[in-house]
């Protein structure tokens, strides 16, 4: 009976199938140019149509293909950057500098007059 008795393997143990009769699909490296000028390349399938941008893993900067879809890519990624309002200027749209520096007047005294009476 104790020869038939199969034995299990521990977590984490290298797996039984070997990498025999195996074929991998061909492979290409893709190259990625960041704005600093690293490149940074990606395996992909042969078949498979690479994004015009990648993330790299080792920087976390975005990296554009170096070739026309990676320059209309990244002209375009610039562009909607500097479209984006930030903060700051939807309240200068809202209200004048001089307006601005009044009320930051108006808080510090409020918060001054608190410390001094607390304090």
């Amino acid at each position: 009976m104790a020869d038939r008795t199969l034995r299990g393997t521990r977590i984490g143990a290298t797996s039984l199938q070997g990498e025999e009769g195996v074929e991998l699909s061909p492979r290409r490296a893709v190259e990625y140019l960041t704005d600093r000028g690293l490149r940074f390349s990606v395996l992909f399938d042969a078949d498979a149509e690479p994004p015009v941008e990648w993330v790299d893993q080792k920087s976390g900067e975005v990296g554009f293909l170096d070739d026309e879809a990676g320059h209309a890519a990244r002209a375009e990624f610039e562009e909607k950057e500097s479209s984006q309002r930030t903060p700051w200027d939807m309240l200068i749209e809202r209200r004048s500098r001089e307006e601005l520096e009044e009320l930051l007047e108006e808080r510090l005294q409020l918060l001054r007059a608190r410390r001094g009476g607390k304090g």
